[in-house]
């Protein structure tokens, strides 16, 4: 996983996107992270299987 000083915070914790991206494919729309955590534009993908529904800001309208 992550060698990165200071670590990368792990897939269980609030700030979990903050880690370093390992993996980046934008025309595919995913992203893996240092901690196993997969980013995708429609949500987020944990390692264990547990799935993140997007959570993104409104747009007003």
């Amino acid at each position: 996983m992550c060698t990165h000083q200071p670590p990368c915070p792990s897939a269980e914790s609030a700030d979990r996107e903050a880690a370093a991206v390992r993996v980046s494919r934008p025309e595919q729309g995913w992203s893996a992270l240092y901690n196993g955590v997969y980013l995708f534009d429609t949500g987020e993908l944990l390692p264990y299987g547990q799935i993140i529904a997007p959570h993104r800001t409104p747009v007003p309208a």
